[in-house]
C-alpha cells in the first residue's frame, strides 16, 4: 500500500471517513475519495474507481487541505528554551538570543531548517514561509531553501534584514546588522536566483526587512520598490507588543499600522507579523487594502505579548493566517497545536462562542494560503494543488469523540498520519520519506550543544 518517493501519476486517497474541502461551501464530504492527477486534484466523491492509481486507505481518517505556515525563523530551531530567555518579553529575548545567533554558521541555519521543516511536515504542514533577517559568518538563504528541498515542502523563502544597530539607536548588536546597499543586492540576487512566479512553484521568495525597530525608513521604502518591480511579496514584524508601539510612537510619531501605510507597506502582496496590538482604525485599513496577517498565537503567549484581535480582523474581512513563529519563542513548530491555541485565546477574549474548531481550520489552511497568494493551494477540489494530510483518528486521543473535524483542534494534538505535496508522498505512516529524522535531530544535536559552548 506503500507509494514511490517520486509523483505518482494516479493517486487514489479512498474510503476517508470525511474529507473537509474548504471550498466555496465548505463542504464535508463523508466516505469520500480523492483522485490526484500530476500533482493536482482531479475529483473528490464517493466510489471513485481509478485502474493503476497508487491507493492510499484513509479509512477512520479525516482529509484536510495541508496546514499552512504564515510565519517562521526556521534559523532559531537549534536555540530553544535557551536560559535567560525564558521568561523575557520580546525586546530582553532579543538582546539574549542575539549573541548564541551570531555564532551560527551555513551548516548550522541549514540543519535549523531541515529540523523546523521536519517538525512542520509532521503536523500536517505542506507549505511554509521563512522569515530570515540575520546572515552572520557567510550564512545566505539559500541554505534555508536547500534545506526546504530536503524535506520536500512548499516554501516561501523571505530575504529579511537588519540595518539599524545598537550604535544608531535600534535593538540589534552592529555585528548583525548589514549594509544597506548590499541588503537590496542581494535581494536581486536570491529573488533572481530563486524566485518561481508560476503556478504549482514549490519555492517562492519575498523581501522582508525585520522590524521597525532594526532596519530604516529607507530600507523599507526601497524593498517595497524592489518587491513590487520585482512582483513579490513583502513581510515584517508590526505591532507585536506594547514595547513595539511604544518605540514607533517615540521614534517615528505614530502608530505601527500608520507606519506600514505611509511608507507603502499595504496591500494584498505584503503580510505583517503578529499585529497584537493594531487598533481599530488599523484593522479597518489592513482589510481595505487587503494586507494579510501571520497570527502567531503559541509565541504571543510565550513572550507575553498578548492576544491578537483576531476575532475583529476576520469580521473585518482581513486575511488572517497562522504562524508558528520561531522556534525559540515557541518552542515548537507544530501546526495543530497554533490551531487550538488560536481558538482558546480568541474564546478567552470574547467567549466561548467566538471562534469555532471549524473556523481555526479554515485559518490554518485556506486562510494561510489566501495570505500568501495562493489561490492553488489550501482547498480540496478538481483543479487544485494536490496538497494534503491525512488524520488518523482511529487512536487513543480522539476515542469517544462525536464529531471528528472539530475533534482535530479540540482533542490530540495529532501528528499527521500522511501528508501529500503535489500528490508526493512528505510523510508516511508517521515519518519523513524524504529524510532520516533520527539523522537531522542527531545533528541539530550536536551543533546545538556546540552553539553552548
Amino acid at each position: 500500500m506503500g507509494i514511490e518517493t517520486q509523483r505518482s501519476t494516479e493517486l487514489l486517497i479512498r474510503n476517508a471517513d470525511v474529507a473537509v474541502t474548504m471550498d466555496g461551501s465548505r463542504r464535508e464530504i463523508r466516505h469520500c475519495d480523492i483522485h490526484c492527477r500530476d500533482g493536482v486534484i482531479a475529483a473528490i466523491g464517493p466510489g471513485l474507481d481509478v485502474p493503476g492509481a497508487d491507493v492510499v486507505d484513509a479509512r477512520g481518517c479525516v482529509v484536510t487541505p495541508g496546514l499552512v505556515n504564515t510565519h517562521h525563523h526556521l534559523f532559531q530551531t537549534l536555540t530553544r528554551a535557551v536560559p535567560g530567555g525564558q521568561d523575557a518579553l520580546l525586546f530582553g529575548w532579543l538582546q539574549t538570543l542575539y549573541p548564541i545567533w551570531s555564532r551560527m554558521r551555513p551548516d548550522a541555519f541549514f540543519v535549523s531548517a531541515q529540523l523546523g521543516l521536519a517538525e512542520l511536515a509532521l503536523s500536517g504542514c505542506t507549505m511554509s514561509s521563512d522569515h530570515l533577517y540575520l546572515f552572520p559568518n557567510g550564512a545566505r538563504l539559500d541554505d534555508s531553501i536547500e534545506a526546504a528541498r530536503t524535506i520536500g515542502l512548499r516554501f516561501h523563502a523571505t530575504r529579511g534584514s537588519m540595518s539599524i544597530g545598537e550604535s544608531d539607536g535600534g535593538l540589534p548588536p552592529d555585528s548583525l546588522v548589514e549594509n544597506e546597499e548590499a541588503i537590496l543586492e542581494d535581494s536581486v540576487r536570491v529573488i533572481d536566483a530563486f524566485h518561481d512566479a508560476s503556478e504549482g512553484a514549490m519555492v517562492r521568495v519575498g523581501l522582508a526587512p525585520c522590524s521597525p525597530f532594526s532596519v530604516s525608513r529607507d530600507l523599507m521604502r526601497q524593498s517595497a520598490l524592489l518587491a513590487r518591480d520585482k512582483k513579490v511579496m513583502l513581510h515584517t514584524h508590526l505591532a507585536e507588543n506594547d514595547e513595539d508601539v511604544s518605540y514607533s510612537l517615540e521614534r517615528f510619531k505614530c502608530l505601527p499600522g500608520q507606519y506600514a501605510e505611509d511608507l507603502g507597506w499595504v496591500g494584498n502582496d505584503v503580510w505583517h507579523a503578529h499585529c497584537v496590538k493594531l487598533n481599530e482604525r488599523e484593522i479597518g485599513m489592513f482589510a481595505r487594502t487587503s494586507t494579510g496577517v501571520a497570527h502567531c498565537p503559541c509565541s504571543n503567549c510565550r513572550l507575553g505579548s498578548g492576544i491578537a484581535p483576531v476575532r475583529a480582523m476576520r469580521d473585518a474581512g482581513v486575511n488572517v493566517g497562522l504562524g508558528v513563529d520561531g522556534s525559540a519563542s515557541n518552542d515548537s513548530s507544530h501546526m495543530l497545536s497554533e490551531a487550538r491555541q488560536a481558538l482558546l485565546l480568541q474564546r478567552v477574549q470574547n467567549g466561548a462562542d467566538a471562534m469555532s474548531a471549524r473556523e481555526v481550520l479554515e485559518i490554518a489552511t485556506l486562510g494561510g494560503a489566501q495570505v500568501l497568494g495562493r489561490s492553488e493551494c489550501g482547498v480540496l477540489e478538481p483543479g487544485k494543488r494536490a496538497d494534503l494530510a491525512i488524520w488518523d483518528m482511529s487512536g487513543i486521543e480522539a476515542a469517544g469523540n462525536w464529531d471528528p473535524v472539530a475533534a482535530l483542534v479540540l482533542c490530540g494534538p495529532f501528528p499527521a498520519r500522511d501528508v501529500f505535496i503535489d500528490g508526493r508522498p512528505v510523510v508516511r505512516d508517521r515519518r519523513l520519506v524524504s529524510a532520516d529524522m533520527t539523522e537531522i535531530a542527531a545533528r541539530a544535536r550536536t551543533i546545538a550543544a556546540g552553539l553552548r559552548e
